[in-house]
Order: structure tokens, then C-alpha cells, then sequence
């Protein structure tokens, strides 16, 4: 129990830290929902992110030099089991349009997941800080963090996952800005051992100091499915945007093989 307290109180001193100035990048390379998967200590995972526009916003105009509007999002992502609650990772966003491939900059992440289900059963809690460097071409920030906090319950046959999502402005003016809100929540079914269904929403709330209405909120809703056997899994996803700003159309797909 001591263990258990000492992680919740880490974790609130991790809330803590980063209640500061906010901002995040408008590179979608990772769409996705975090759950209670870590990697055991020692163990090291690849994981390959993919996704691309397939009917974009109305009206969309984009910046003179910023990728096409279906250009394709690659990102391979390598991960590291430090203990049994720590989990090292690094990104390698690509992005792939007319002007052929290229690499949109490097994402480093440490996962902490203090509380854990357990046998697969059972709620689940922590945190996601990621540091990332972009060029220009793809944000208007280049330099981030971002603290993507985790909480869930699983059972047998059903998963709720909820990602409430903060980022951090390091560059470009954007110290003393208000905190961006993003929020990523799934509900998945088992059809097997091996395979689920569910649904994943995405939401861009605005800022803490003035959220958006609901036409001005970024919110898409992704039909998913998932294979989560322990050798290899994805999750295949066809996303719709619910609001004026948000992509039409989206295509988005997580491949992972462990490695050891």
C-alpha cells in the first residue's frame, strides 16, 4: 500500500510541475489513446505510427511550404522497459508528400505508471511527458513538452481509457501562454484473446484560461480495431471529424513488434 501511495504522490508532484505555460505542435504523428501497456524491464519494443488525411477541413488553406494535405505521416517509435513502472521512448517523425520523404524532427518520452491492473484486471493510472524538436516547416512551435496523463479500467472483456492532454511552449514566443487542452478517450470490446473493437474521440479543447465552443473545438471520432496479441498487435483506425475545424476524413494505423 505504502508503494502504491508513494507513486500517486510522485505523480501529483508531476501535475504540479507542469500547471505552467502551454502549447502544442500541429504535427499529428501519433493518434492514439494511451492505456496500461508498458514494457517489462529490459524489454525493448518498436512501435510504427502511420496516418494520413483523406479528406481534409472545409475551406482548408495551408501555409505557403507546409506539407501537402494527404501527405503521408510516418513515425517509427522505439521503446525501453527502465523498471516496472518507467518506460524510456524516442519518435522519428517522417512526413512523406510531393516533395518526397522527410524527417519532420525527434520526440523523446518517458511513461510513468505508478498504478497497474492487475492479471489484466482493474484500473490504471500515470503519465506520458514527451519532449519534442520540429522544423518550421511543420509548426509554428518547434520546441515542446507535452504531459499526456493516463487513467483507465480494465476488465475481461472491456477497456476505458482516458488521455487528458497538456503541452508546453519552449520556443517561439510562447512562454506565459495560456495551457492548451486536448483530450483522447477509448472504449474497446474483446472479440478474443487476440482482437477488440471499439471507438477512440479526440478533442481539442482550447486553452484552461478560455475553452472553445463546440464548433471551434478539433474533435474527431475513430471506428478502431485492434489486435493485441503479445508478439505483434495494431490498431487499424477510420476517423471522422465532428466539427467545422476538424479533418473530414482520416486513415491512422499503429503497428508494434517487440524486439528481444
Amino acid at each position: 500500500m505504502s508503494t502504491r501511495w508513494g507513486g500517486w504522490r510522485a505523480l501529483a508532484s508531476l501535475l504540479c510541475l507542469l500547471a505552467g505555460p502551454l502549447a502544442r505542435a500541429e504535427l499529428h504523428d501519433e493518434i492514439q489513446v494511451y492505456d496500461d501497456a508498458i514494457n517489462a524491464p529490459g524489454e525493448v519494443g518498436l512501435e510504427l505510427h502511420a496516418n494520413t488525411t483523406l479528406r481534409g477541413r472545409e475551406g482548408d488553406v495551408r501555409p505557403p511550404g507546409a506539407p501537402g494535405l494527404h501527405a503521408l505521416r510516418l513515425t517509427p517509435e522505439f521503446s525501453l522497459g527502465w523498471t516496472r513502472t518507467l518506460e524510456l521512448g524516442a519518435y522519428l517523425p517522417t512526413v512523406t508528400d510531393a516533395d518526397g520523404p522527410r524527417v519532420a524532427g525527434i520526440k523523446l518520452r518517458l511513461k510513468y505508471l505508478p498504478l497497474q491492473t492487475q492479471d489484466g484486471v482493474g484500473g490504471f493510472a500515470g503519465v506520458n511527458i514527451e519532449l519534442s524538436r520540429l522544423g518550421r516547416r511543420y509548426t509554428e512551435v518547434r520546441s515542446t513538452a507535452e504531459a499526456r496523463f493516463i487513467a483507465g479500467y480494465r476488465t475481461r472483456e472491456w477497456l476505458f481509457a482516458v488521455n487528458p492532454t497538456l503541452g508546453l511552449g519552449l520556443s517561439d514566443g510562447q512562454r506565459g501562454r495560456s495551457p492548451d487542452v486536448h483530450l483522447g478517450t477509448k472504449l474497446a470490446r474483446s472479440l478474443s484473446a487476440d482482437w477488440a473493437v471499439g471507438v477512440e474521440h479526440y478533442a481539442g479543447l482550447g486553452t484552461v484560461g478560455q475553452l472553445s465552443s463546440g464548433s471551434a473545438q478539433d474533435r474527431q471520432l475513430f471506428v478502431v480495431l485492434d489486435r493485441t496479441a503479445k508478439r505483434w498487435g495494431f490498431n487499424l483506425g477510420l476517423g471522422r471529424g465532428l466539427s467545422p475545424v476538424s479533418e473530414r476524413w482520416t486513415l491512422k494505423s499503429i503497428v508494434e513488434w517487440p524486439l528481444d
